[in-house]
């Protein structure tokens, strides 16, 4: 552990600018136990012949609001103390953690605020505001996001919740890649998406806490490779134009997750686009579960061969199963 790592666990509160510990990682599987889902581990020969590789899907799309998001928000809200709790919560997302912060809030009996830009699904939205979340509309630029969000929470005092870069979020998510390892402990690998971070940097700490030998890699689209290319320069990069269909793979990393990147994380692997749409395609028809693309992008990265795993028991964490089945163009490739 770092020093920083081992002040955090000494003290037992993790704050937002914290980095996790293990120990922080197991405090949140017992908090988060009363409201979330433990996921099937699912396999499926098809696919292991397909790869050349045993796997073991961690399937967080059937995990509530269809994403590993919930983990670290409900964890995250949980954590709170009654003076925060009363003040609300405030985050700016488009997507699933957006959902997984209102329902969280919503079940403490505390008030969310969500700046969520004008271009995010209106499916998204209305489930938002199905979770009783209050939504506040902007642009659809960071710039934007991010001031709309500082004037919610100057007007509400509601505490802030970032999707990745905190400490407590990213110890809800490790919990995913605890009870992996519980139901599959002797597993060689683990791959997770990598986005901003938060899931791969609590999937790392939570695998090497249970036995440093896992290697643990992320999976990134080629069209989305910041955290590929900052862990291969040692220095953290921005985002390219986010133009891949793994739309939630389209953040950057945080300084906090770029850190525990760095020291915990083996490699990333890559998938391009159309490997990513027929990893999906594989998972729908093959192992009958519903993923959204970037979920699947782990499956992807393995039957790309993009790591050297052949023959090895690797555990993929999908990360989750939304997609408009009527609207998105993303589940058109039987057409």
């Amino acid at each position: 552990m770092t020093s920083h790592e081992n002040d955090a666990a000494d003290t037992g509160v993790l704050g937002p600018r914290d980095r996790p510990a293990f120990a922080h990682i197991e405090a949140a599987r017992d908090r988060i136990r009363p409201f979330v889902h433990r996921t099937p581990v699912l396999t499926c020969r098809t696919l292991d012949r397909l790869s050349g590789v045993r796997l073991f899907l961690k399937a967080e799309n059937f995990q509530r609001v269809g994403a590993f998001k919930f983990r670290g928000a409900t964890n995250a809200v949980r954590g709170l103390s009654e003076e925060e709790a009363r003040r609300g919560v405030a985050t700016h997302s488009s997507g699933n953690h957006a959902q997984a912060l209102a329902l969280a809030a919503q079940e403490r009996g505390i008030q969310a605020h969500i700046v969520m830009p004008s271009n995010a699904p209106a499916a998204k939205r209305a489930a938002v505001e199905g979770y009783g979340g209050r939504i506040t509309p902007c642009e659809a630029d960071l710039a934007s996001r991010e001031a709309a969000l500082a004037r919610v929470i100057a007007a509400t005092g509601a505490v802030p919740i970032h999707p990745f870069d905190d400490g407590r979020v990213i110890a809800g998510q490790g919990t995913a890649a605890l009870e992996l390892l519980e139901d599959v402990p002797d597993l060689d690998a683990v791959i997770a998406p990598v986005g901003g971070g938060g899931l791969l940097s609590g999937t790392a700490i939570a695998c090497h806490g249970v036995r440093r030998s896992v290697r643990v890699f992320g999976a990134e689209p080629e069209l989305a490779d910041d955290a590929f290319r900052s862990l291969r320069e040692g220095r953290r990069l921005g985002p390219r134009p986010p133009l891949t269909v793994a739309d939630g793979l389209r953040t950057a990393l945080s300084d906090l997750t770029f850190a525990i990147l760095r020291e915990e994380a083996e490699g990333i692997g890559l998938a391009a686009e159309t490997e990513i749409l027929e990893a999906m395609r594989l998972l729908w028809e093959r192992a009958k579960i519903i993923v959204e693309p970037s979920g699947a992008v782990p499956l992807a990265v393995v039957l790309g061969g993009r790591l050297d795993l052949a023959g090895r028991k690797v555990g993929l964490i999908l990360s989750g199963g939304n997609v408009d089945l009527c609207r998105n163009p993303q589940c058109n490739f039987w057409r």
